[in-house]
């Protein structure tokens, strides 16, 4: 609880406090019988998000992941090749041709921290190929992230792990297989890499990966089962962007277009954003913009905390799970 008493003690105004409130709101969801999707947009993964969400995932804090497809693969980049990372603290001083020679290197950046293509990317295309490839030759079709709940829970990636496995959120995820929503995956590396075995002919069904549609589908039905008039589901939202966007409209879309009415709202709304609040920015307006769109009650607890993700929700988390 020392972590717990520390922030309690010192964290009383502005974002601070909201930090508070946002995480006792948590806490006050889960204890009523609720659960909880959480959504990660950006980079949360290569900034080593998965060490306590890992945790929340098995100690049942979280019940549901919507991510982009880079914080899918990126958690097992960097399971795969964390010793072959470099951090550069002083990214903002680099010129065009330091990056220039990063690249030359094949090392891609990503703020202050460079991902080795050859070690993380091309090892784990190595080993998802033969998965998409068995897929493909039986006729079968799973959504990218089943595809690698496959591959961590066979052991093949294991001769390669270089960090310890349980600070793997992914691979938490596995073992429980947790719902995970994954919208634009295409818009990822392995996505890319994906598309480029289709158009060599190694992939001959583009459709042997499920699509975003699909996974809609999947969390129309997955939200219709599990969130209840006594049950509600809340939505704790990192970042913004299509990771967030995505599944909350999945409410409007039962109740407006399927006519699912008895579908309760979200019982529970935090963001922690960086985004200005601004002119048409999904990931700047306020939550109770969401209200217009049916997706919040007037009554639904709505927090935002205005600070940098990868500071603020560790602290939230480390709350949640009583630190």
């Amino acid at each position: 609880m020392q972590v717990t008493q520390f922030l309690k003690h010192h964290f009383r105004h502005f974002n601070a406090a909201a930090l508070i409130d946002a995480a006792e709101g948590y806490k006050t969801h889960l204890a009523n019988g609720n659960k909880m999707l959480v959504t990660l947009a950006g980079a949360m993964s290569t900034a080593e998000m998965g060490i306590i969400l890992a945790e929340m995932i098995r100690q049942d804090k979280i019940h549901a992941i919507s991510c982009t497809g880079a914080n899918l693969e990126e958690d097992i980049f960097n399971l795969v090749a964390h010793d072959f990372y470099e951090r550069i603290p002083h990214y903002r001083d680099l010129t065009a041709q330091d990056e220039e020679d990063l690249l030359n290197r094949h090392m891609n950046r990503v703020t202050d921290t460079c991902i080795p293509e050859m070690e993380a990317m091309r090892r784990l295309e190595n080993t998802v190929l033969k998965f998409w490839e068995k897929a493909d030759q039986e006729g079968k079709a799973y959504f990218p992230h089943e595809f690698f709940y496959q591959i961590l829970l066979s052991g093949d990636l294991e001769q390669y792990y270089q960090i310890d496995p349980k600070n793997s959120w992914m691979l938490e995820a596995a073992k429980k297989n947790l719902p995970i929503f994954v919208p634009g995956w295409e818009d990822s590396t392995l996505g890319n890499i994906y598309a480029g075995h289709v158009i060599s002919g190694d992939i001959k069904n583009v459709h042997t990966m499920k699509t975003g549609i699909q996974y809609m589908m999947e969390l129309a039905d997955w939200y219709t089962q599990t969130a209840k008039e006594e049950s509600t589901m809340g939505f704790f939202q990192i970042g913004g962007g299509i990771a967030g966007d995505f599944p909350i409209c999945v409410v409007p879309m039962l109740h407006q277009d399927l006519q699912r009415t008895g579908v309760p709202l979200w019982g529970y709304f935090a963001q922690i954003s960086d985004s200005t609040t601004s002119y048409g920015s999904y990931s700047g307006a306020v939550p109770n913009e969401k209200i217009t769109w049916g997706k919040l009650g007037k009554d639904t607890p709505k927090y935002i905390i205005e600070s940098d993700a990868t500071i603020v929700a560790p602290l939230i988390f480390a709350i949640v799970l009583d630190m």
